[in-house]
């Protein structure tokens, strides 16, 4: 029998034919529905302005991209600085009653996901939980009427149980007041993660069943439960949520057909199984928790040193970004041990290419292995292990020829900082 971590990765990559069909169908349906009561819901950065030096580092991709990693973030999604209400609805159906108190199935996912954020964020997100309603809220259909599957289209099944979610609960919540949902649907439901991951969301979809004069357009669906059978399911299992509520933030999926190949365990995005993990700095500058200031942009010809501070650090030089042309960039960080970011084996500079020109789930964000073939430096369980290795140490260089770009690690300093040279021709 192949060891869980395996398997998981597998069923992941299994439904990445689905996904793709679900997010074409829904999450880049982006609005501009208020979602918070008379403040828009503009998505992304909402309260940090950019300087124009950076423009060539704020890279962009067509209209059509879903999930695009830009910046800023188009419109229509759930902002990502600031108060953010949650509103958190406990499902359950005839045919699967809730197991246990509602209250518990909440406490799997809070408080730890609420402190996930404000670490990842540096306390710019101020994540509110709420739950007005204590109990289960029963469904008037079974389970298996609804035909909830992988990558169902939003017509008719999730269509059709948005609506019954929203008609149980209206009498009871001003969805107004909130800025996300999360559905947390009882876990014998469907079936097991380790056979398939239903878990989803729908972001920036404006024609989502409308509760109180808003659209319900940033909502994440939680199924089954993600215990990989290591005996960590109380530490880690809440991690699909941060995972999930990425996409209400306008964030793609990085892992592809081949699981967490492109970027492993680098960034929630990627896997969000076992060990924690952060998101990347270019996610932190994309969602807003990151001035512009922490952030060098390298566009033109020549030579610059940059003193890099680890990304679990608040302060200080977080990101280099190297732009290649509109769409498309090198991003380099300094990654350590540390805050979210409990599975690094070994720091070092991690730098991977951002292509705002590509689909969620179809691989627009690639780190580059200074390690290849390794095996990698980890044993944990649901850790990509080829990449955990990954970053570059001192004396280590990444070098694109054929563009002229050559980004060296020159040395440490006392505080942990890391040097880093760039040239570009």
């Amino acid at each position: 029998m192949q060891p869980p971590s395996r398997r998981i990765r597998q069923r992941r990559a299994a439904a990445l034919a689905s996904v793709t069909l679900l997010t074409l169908t829904i999450s880049t349906a982006a609005g501009s529905g208020r979602l918070t009561g008379d403040t828009p819901n503009t998505g992304g950065p909402v309260t940090l302005a950019h300087t124009t030096g950076h423009g060539p580092c704020r890279i962009s991709g067509p209209l059509d991209v879903q999930l695009s990693e830009g910046i800023p973030t188009g419109p229509g999604y759930a902002r990502s600085t600031g108060t953010v209400r949650a509103l958190n609805l406990m499902v359950d159906f005839p045919d699967a009653p809730g197991q246990g108190s509602a209250l518990t199935r909440l406490a799997e996912f809070f408080p730890q996901t609420q402190e996930w954020f404000t670490t990842s964020s540096y306390g710019r997100l101020d994540y509110r939980p709420e739950a007005p309603i204590t109990r289960w809220l029963r469904m008037p259909r079974p389970f298996a009427g609804y035909g909830i599957a992988r990558g169902a289209p939003f017509e008719p099944a999730y269509r059709a149980l948005a609506q019954d979610i929203v008609a149980a609960a209206d009498p009871e919540v001003d969805f107004r007041s909130y800025d996300l949902v999360n559905v947390l649907v009882t876990p014998n439901a469907g079936p097991s993660a380790l056979d398939t991951v239903l878990s989803v969301t729908f972001a920036g979809n404006a024609d989502a069943p409308v509760a109180d004069g808003v659209a319900v357009a940033n909502a994440s669906f939680v199924y089954s439960r993600q215990d990989d059978g290591s005996g960590s399911y109380g530490d880690t299992g809440y991690r699909v949520l941060p995972h999930e509520n990425g996409h209400v933030f306008g964030l793609p999926d990085l892992y592809t057909q081949d699981g967490g190949g492109a970027v492993g365990h680098w960034d929630i995005m990627s896997e969000d199984w076992g060990a924690n993990n952060d998101f990347l700095g270019w996610h932190k500058w994309k969602l807003g928790w990151l001035d512009d200031s922490q952030v060098g942009c390298v566009a033109a010809p020549g030579r610059s040193e940059h003193v890099l501070s680890p990304l679990s650090r608040a302060g200080g030089l977080k990101l280099v970004v190297v732009p290649l042309s509109a769409r498309s960039g090198y991003a380099v960080e300094l990654r350590t041990r540390g805050g979210n970011d409990e599975e690094v084996c070994r720091p070092g500079v991690l730098i991977y290419r951002v292509d705002a020109g590509v689909d969620t789930g179809s691989g627009p964000v690639t780190v580059f292995d200074s390690k290849r073939n390794s095996g990698g430096c980890t044993r944990s369980p649901n850790v990509h292990a080829e990449l955990s290795d990954a970053p570059f140490g001192p004396g280590e260089n990444f070098e694109d020829r054929r563009r002229g770009i050559g980004i060296s690690v020159t040395g440490t300093q006392a505080a942990g900082d890391y040097r880093v040279l760039v040239t570009r021709r």
